[in-house]
Formats: structure tokens, sequence, C-alpha cells
């Protein structure tokens, strides 16, 4: 399976790129700003195809790439982090990128997979993969915190710690919610226990998340409630129904209606994913 993956065609990842709207470009710290500012707000973070792929295809892993494609172009999925990730991944070590695939530690070691990108003789922390607005590479080599803050959350990336790896932490109305630490050594695919995520007792079996950004902006469902934020401030509302869910995933997300009434059904909980 994986190594179906690491052959992929040429014509897959010309493809990939114009998914992204994206010329192909050499490798430079600008044209990596824009590959990520693309997927950021052309590729969303959604739970939705995972459930749905499950339940339709049987799935217990990532979507082959032209799968992955398939769901941006006709229903505008996206991935939760291990697509979103890997396949930004292979498109950007296919474009010549020093990139490494790795590991981030959260309740459990690996929980969640980021990227770090080696450019112009710095390297960064790249997540396309965690439901916040990364929308541009995050600098590894901090002398002092690096914030960013979208809404009522506020992002902490702290500088390296005396084993090279960066804490990345997420504050929601002042309070710290959740986080990670990035490690700097290289893994492969086959190193994250892709297939937990499945089970029974899994974050995204029981949560539903989808986020989507924007240069400024960012409107987030999070199971029955809509967060919309921009700059500092955030208003939500909450849905009452799966039907009023369903309806408004398609008005804010573009994925069909009945896409979502069925994926949910696959829900076995409302858990809070930042718990």
């Amino acid at each position: 399976m994986y190594d179906i993956y690491r052959r992929t065609e040429q014509s897959v990842f010309i493809r990939y790129l114009n998914v992204l709207k994206v010329s192909k470009r050499p490798p430079s710290f600008g044209a990596l700003r824009e590959l990520v500012a693309a997927q950021m707000t052309r590729v969303p973070f959604e739970n939705i195809s995972k459930l749905y792929y499950r339940k339709r295809l049987g799935l217990d892993n990532i979507p082959d790439m032209q799968t992955y494609l398939d769901g941006i172009e006709r229903f505008h999925f996206g991935g939760t982090c291990y697509s979103n990730n890997y396949y930004f991944y292979l498109l950007l070590a296919n474009l010549g990128y020093a990139a490494k695939l790795c590991g981030a530690d959260m309740s459990s070691p690996d929980a969640h997979m980021a990227i770090m990108v080696g450019i112009e003789g710095r390297e960064f922390l790249v997540d396309v993969g965690y439901a916040a607005p990364f929308l541009s590479p995050l600098p590894r080599d901090l002398a002092e915190d690096y914030t960013i803050i979208l809404g009522r959350d506020r992002y902490v990336l702290r500088p390296q710690d005396s084993n090279g790896c960066s804490r990345l932490e997420l504050y929601r109305d002042g309070k710290l919610k959740h986080g990670y630490l990035a490690k700097p050594a290289p893994k492969q695919i086959e190193d994250f226990s892709i297939a937990d995520s499945f089970r029974a007792d899994a974050t995204f079996m029981n949560a539903l998340l989808l986020a989507r950004f924007f240069l400024d902006r960012s409107i987030v469902i999070h199971n029955l409630t809509v967060v919309k934020s921009q700059t500092t401030e955030s208003k939500s509302y909450t849905l009452q129904s799966w039907d009023e869910l369903g309806q408004t995933v398609e008005n804010l997300f573009g994925i069909p209606r009945a896409i979502v009434v069925d994926a949910v059904s696959e829900l076995r909980g409302l858990t809070d994913p930042w718990n």
C-alpha cells in the first residue's frame, strides 16, 4: 500500500498543484509559503471524509492519493492530520523540498503528524493538519515565543528544547486547551499507528470537527457548534439537529448534505476533540 504512495506518478502531483491552483516553482521560502497558504485555504480539516470512507469503502487507513484528490475536487473534502500532512509532505518532496515527516506527541507518542522543511538555511514547522490557522511556515529557530492569534484562540510555538523539539500550545479564552511536541527525527508513514485512529474510542470516531481557513478569518464546526472567527473576535451558535448540521456544512464547506448526514451516523459519541 505505502509503496504505491511512494511510486505516485508525476501526473498526480501535477493534479495536486492544479487543485491548489499553484504553479510549479523551484523551492524557495516564498514558494513554500504560497503552497502552505494554498493548501490551508483550499483544503479543509474535516473528519466527515474519514467517517464516510470508513462506512462506504471500509477504509481503516488514509485513502490513496487519487481518492484524496477526488474527494477535494468532487465533494470539497479535506482530511485530518494523517492525510492532509502526509500528502502535502509527498508534494513538497516531489517539488524538491528538503522535507521530513515527523512525529508529534500529544496524549501518546506520535499521535500527531507534522512536517519540517529546511529552506534557505533555516528550518520551519509546517502543519496543514491541526485545524489551526498556520497559513505560513512556522520558524523553528526561535529565541522567543512565536504567537498566532485568531478569534478566541492563541497558538504559541516555543523555542526548541534541549532535544531540538518544538512545543506548540493552543490557548482558548486564555486557558491552555491543547498542544503537541513536534520531534525532529524523520519518520516513515509506517511508523504511525493510523489504524488506531479508527478504534471505537478514537478522537475522530467520537467527535465532529471541520475547520476552513481564509487569509484573515475562519469557520469551525465542532459537533453542533459553529464558530466564526476574525482578528480577535469569535461568534458562535448552536445547531439543533443533524439535518441542520448537514445543511450548514453544505452551505459553509460545500460538502453535500446527504454525505454529511450519512457520515455522522458513524459517530459513536460527541466529545471534545481538544480534550
